[in-house]
């Protein structure tokens, strides 16, 4: 079964010089896990994301669609990253999420994909 594993994590957790330090840390935990999960044949897909200043999200309200700056949720936190995952169930998969590195306040979302 495939599973999308969300990433969210406090929006400022990665501004001013120690943001800085943290980003790189784990960005680097990041990319150890991916290649642990590559190499497994686990991950299917995965990324990072632009911060939320560069969201926009189009509303679709009564038929009618309008287009806005930012992202879906007034939030402290953010959508950071994505890993999409094939295991067996979803043991599996919340196997796979504890290991995800997040900052203090990070969460880890999982989530079965539909299946057509």
């Amino acid at each position: 079964m495939q599973y999308m594993i969300l990433i969210y994590e406090p929006e400022t957790a990665f501004e001013g010089a120690a943001g800085k330090t943290r980003m790189t840390d784990i960005v680097a935990k990041h990319m150890a896990l991916a290649a642990d999960l590559r190499a497994k044949g686990i991950q299917k897909d995965g990324s990072g994301l632009q911060g939320i200043a560069t969201a926009t999200t189009v509303v679709t309200q009564n038929g009618q669609q309008t287009v806005h700056d930012g992202p879906f949720a007034e939030t402290r936190e953010h959508l950071g990253g994505y890993y999409m995952i094939e295991v067996p169930n979803l043991d599996d998969a919340l196997a796979v999420a504890r290991r995800v590195p997040v900052v203090d306040g990070g969460k880890v979302e999982v989530r079965p994909l539909m299946v057509h």
